[in-house]
């Protein structure tokens, strides 16, 4: 007679059997480490308001609530969600749009999924149900909570966001699959009508996730656990648009797609917990935006999307006054990241070198060409996003190098 894991298995994939992958093979074993107490295993249940209002000590709470997100972009005239001194630390509440943006009604739509109704937050019904009252054209998918008005903040300075903590709200997020999605669009850069079709249909991958030995990971399959590395795909400025430019369809539109100097989609998966960012400012107050949550992504986000899952963090916000920078950099404790933004993936590149260049050039002392030849031998150019319309390579400066 076969185990008890192995009969339940069975039961779920002819109940969610959806192909030759099922919900069931990424349920089923948070399944398991809830119900039958595996020693190496505990799930993640939903967060609810008192819950998170005792997670984090902050200065500033800002929740998901209709009032207090956008849809696809990021307005400039929008009335604050909160008013903050620079130092001061705001806790912000997102909703990742992938159960929130589409058709269908999110309790019909993601039990379908096979997710639990308990574990449907009230802010996805109450967005979805804001949704017909919010205008579309120019704008992309994401739901985006702000702005936070930064006392002080002016154009010309810099705004220096640190990390201080990011937690999953809820024990699943969603991936998406197709044969013609990410890389593989047919508006993809480089695309030709001869190349070969993924034998995929479209696919929505329910992805279970939870502890383990203390950690939190991904349930992919039985044999596969990734772990968790939950970071906000948009952290960004309310930004300048002018139209023409990437995802600017519309005047004073900017889409939420491609990100740029403002930040934004950047999608680089290293801006976790313990991270700064730093972003020009473009209007008064700075108006800080953050969504697009993810509970983990490789470089490059191939298919179009990560684990799309909902996220509450902890931010810090200190102004630099009269300190100009061309576009989002960041820092953790091993490397400075410096990031380069294009259509064009080659040029993406040859920005982020440049930026890498002036930064050791401003930064640390040296000569152009020193800094270009340290670049060469020192500094790794990693493909960080390829699927926003604008494409993000990210050089990593290694801090060890430097000995002073």
């Amino acid at each position: 007679m076969s185990d008890p894991i192995t009969r339940l298995n069975a039961a779920l994939e002819s109940r969610y059997c959806i192909g030759a992958e099922t919900v069931s093979t990424t349920w089923v074993r948070a399944f398991f480490s809830c119900v039958l107490a595996l020693a190496t295993a505990a799930c993640v249940a939903p967060r609810d308001a008192a819950q998170q209002d005792q997670a984090v000590e902050a200065d500033h709470f800002v929740p998901s609530r209709p009032e207090t997100v956008s849809w696809g972009w990021y307005p400039i005239d929008k009335e604050p969600v909160v008013t903050i001194q620079s130092g001061e630390t705001v806790r912000i509440n997102t909703l990742t749009h992938a159960g929130a943006t589409q058709r269908e009604e999110p309790g019909a739509y993601l039990t379908g999924l096979g997710i639990p109704r308990d574990e449907i937050l009230q802010d996805v019904l109450d967005f979805w149900a804001s949704r017909d009252g919010r205008p579309r054209e120019g704008r992309s998918g994401h739901v985006i909570t702000g702005p936070v008005y930064v006392e002080g903040a002016e154009p010309g300075d810099m705004l220096e966001v640190q990390i201080l903590d990011i937690q999953t709200r809820v024990p699943w997020g969603i991936n998406n699959t197709s044969a013609r999605g990410g890389v593989f669009s047919q508006g993809y850069p480089g695309f030709d009508d001869d190349d070969p079709e993924l034998d995929i249909a479209q696919r929505r991958h329910v992805i279970r996730t939870g502890e383990v030995d203390g950690r939190e990971v991904a349930f992919f399959s039985p044999d596969i656990q990734v772990p968790l590395a939950p970071f906000m795909g948009i952290v960004a400025v309310a930004p300048d648009p002018v139209v023409g430019e990437p995802g600017v369809s519309v005047p004073g539109v900017q889409s939420s797609r491609p990100p740029g100097a403002f930040g934004g989609n950047l999608d680089v998966k290293d801006l976790t917990a313990g991270t700064t960012v730093y972003l020009p400012v473009f209007h008064p107050g700075a108006l800080f935006y953050v969504g697009d949550p993810h509970g983990a992504q490789g470089d490059g986000e191939v298919s179009g999307t990560a684990i799309e899952q909902s996220l509450t963090a902890t931010f810090r916000f200190v102004v630099h006054k009269d300190v100009s920078i061309s576009g989002p950099r960041a820092e953790n404790d091993t490397h400075y990241l410096i990031m380069g933004i294009d259509l064009d993936l080659d040029r993406a590149t040859r920005h982020a070198t440049w930026e890498v260049v002036d930064f050791l050039v401003t930064e640390k002392g040296l000569s152009p060409a020193k800094a270009l030849s340290l670049a060469s031998i020192a500094v790794d150019f990693r493909v960080s996003e390829v699927v926003d319309l604008t494409q993000v390579v990210t050089g990593f400066i290694p801090k060890s190098i430097f000995l002073r």
